[in-house]
């Protein structure tokens, strides 16, 4: 966050020392507030990148000719996705329903790298304020962009039915920074013009976008709440702002010095068109991220809308959301040609935070499931997925299951093979996500962008493909959200009737 804060203003001289007067202690404590109250608004504005207006007055338009953007009718929705893909994808169903409650085109964010943002713990009431979030997802997002590892989470998700009915709206994350942040020229943007006036602009305009500016009227409303203080929810009956029936208890309270209430707000009454906050052109969240916990929703609380059938029926549709043709294409390639036979699937995390801890479980588990097929005249075919290196097999199960090639035959992906390249190619030229998008008139339909100087890693997607096709069954990790991810491709049957040859 660093970067946005950093002013051209001069450091204020020290003030000189002065011989102390006789005045009254009364008028020297009034002066001394008063150089304190000076002092702190110096400092202030020093560090706030164009602040000399107040920021509930300013307009900002000298420096962002597009802020408001009058000339559109369409309202926009961004957010900041962090932590793994699993979560990234959650969020990323969260958003597609608050924009279709709060009627605004979502901005289609990119897939980011594993945990390069953080959140911290709801439950503990530690996480990142809405602008830091903001501002660090920005920053990853421009490093995506120089350095040519972009790809759009509407690339590998396939929204295409959500868009095509005509559900929700969306626009490509580029398309929405060459519109405000004065991007003229977007089709050449690499490490080689890292300090270029794009570049400048892009971080500027995420300064503003990131709510590090304040709200600007009929602009940007950056939302202040998070999960240490509100729960959204619809339609729900309850009344607005009630108390949630999670807060931090006690002793939390006294040790983290919380102040934090938790209260329970309808979203379409707080940010909907009733509110001041529908003028602005963007509403910027930060993270989106829910689980339930102690018996309440983390964040989102929105299950259903029986009075509104179009979010409604919108819930039911995105409770699972396939990955794009070219993946799932590709998993059923593998299973049928490259396994050819009926196979189990096992998922193993075992190097990534608290797993790393659980290998004996997480073994045990595969072990039960492996003698549960009993014994067969040919080798039970087996396709691996996990974090472990091969060559870290030895002395663990999957090394014992390497080893024994009469009774076990092995399969997996790496991310050199031929079919994993080849996909990686078709996910880029198939621009999903620029497809999909909303374009205004004035560019001229889509922009050429410049294509990716790095393939994007589709590896884990092609795996969690292969997994759904497993006609011997599926094993997974407890605890893992491409566990649950593959469980649900499982039970929506997204893999095709294979041409096996039987047993």
């Amino acid at each position: 966050m660093n970067q946005f804060l950093n002013s051209n203003r001069p450091t204020p001289k020290p003030w000189p020392l002065k011989k102390p007067s006789h005045r009254s202690p009364l008028l020297s404590l009034s002066l001394l507030t008063l150089l304190f109250s000076l002092l702190f608004f110096l400092s202030y504005y020093s560090l706030t990148p164009n602040s000399h207006i107040s920021p509930s007055t300013k307009t900002l338009n000298s420096q962002f000719p597009q802020c408001p953007i009058s000339q559109f009718a369409q309202k926009f929705l961004w957010y900041a996705p962090h932590s793994g893909f699993s979560n990234q994808v959650s969020e990323f169903k969260n958003a597609i329903l608050m924009a279709a409650i709060l009627n605004r085109t979502l901005i289609v964010p990119p897939v980011l790298d594993h945990h390069a943002v953080a959140l911290g713990s709801c439950p503990k009431f530690r996480v990142s304020d809405p602008n830091k979030i903001r501002v660090d997802v920005w920053n990853h997002v421009v490093e995506l962009l120089r350095t040519g590892r972009y790809v759009s989470m509407a690339d590998i998700i396939d929204i295409s039915s959500l868009v095509s009915s005509s559900v929700i709206q969306t626009i490509d994350f580029r398309v929405f920074a060459s519109l405000w942040c004065g991007v003229k020229d977007f089709d050449c943007f690499n490490e080689s013009n890292e300090q270029s006036s794009l570049f400048d602009s892009l971080k500027q305009c995420g300064s503003l976008l990131s709510g590090l500016n304040g709200n600007v009227d009929k602009c940007v409303h950056a939302v202040g709440e998070d999960c240490r203080t509100t729960v959204w929810t619809y339609q729900n009956g309850e009344k607005d702002g009630v108390l949630d029936s999670f807060q931090p208890d006690e002793q939390l309270k006294r040790k983290k010095k919380i102040s934090y209430v938790r209260r329970r707000r309808d979203v379409y009454q707080t940010l909907g068109p009733s509110s001041a906050t529908e003028s602005a052109t963007l509403l910027a969240f930060g993270s989106l991220f829910t689980s339930p916990y102690r018996g309440s929703e983390l964040y989102i609380d929105i299950h259903e809308a029986p009075r509104d059938q179009r979010i409604q029926s919108l819930i039911k549709k995105i409770e699972f959301l396939p990955f794009v043709p070219e993946i799932l294409s590709a998993g059923k390639e593998f299973a049928d040609k490259n396994i050819n036979a009926y196979f189990l699937c096992a998922q193993l995390r075992l190097l990534d935070g608290q797993f790393k801890n659980h290998w004996k479980a997480t073994f045990l588990s595969l072990k039960q499931k492996v003698e549960s097929l009993g014994q067969s005249p040919l080798p039970i075919h087996i396709f691996v997925m996990t974090d472990l290196p091969e060559g870290n097999w030895t002395g663990s199960y999957l090394g014992d299951l390497a080893r024994d090639s009469h009774k076990f035959k092995l399969h997996f992906l790496r991310e050199e093979d031929e079919l994993v390249i080849k996909t990686a190619k078709k996910v880029v030229a198939a621009k999903h996500s620029l497809r999909f998008a909303f374009v205004p008139e004035s560019m001229g339909g889509l922009k050429k962008h410049c294509p990716s100087e790095r393939l994007p890693d589709v590896l884990l997607f092609i795996e969690e493909a292969v997994c759904s096709c497993a006609s011997l069954g599926f094993v997974g990790t407890a605890g893992s959200t491409i566990a649950e991810s593959v469980e649900l491709m499982r039970k929506f049957g997204t893999c095709a009737s294979q041409s096996l040859t039987a047993l």
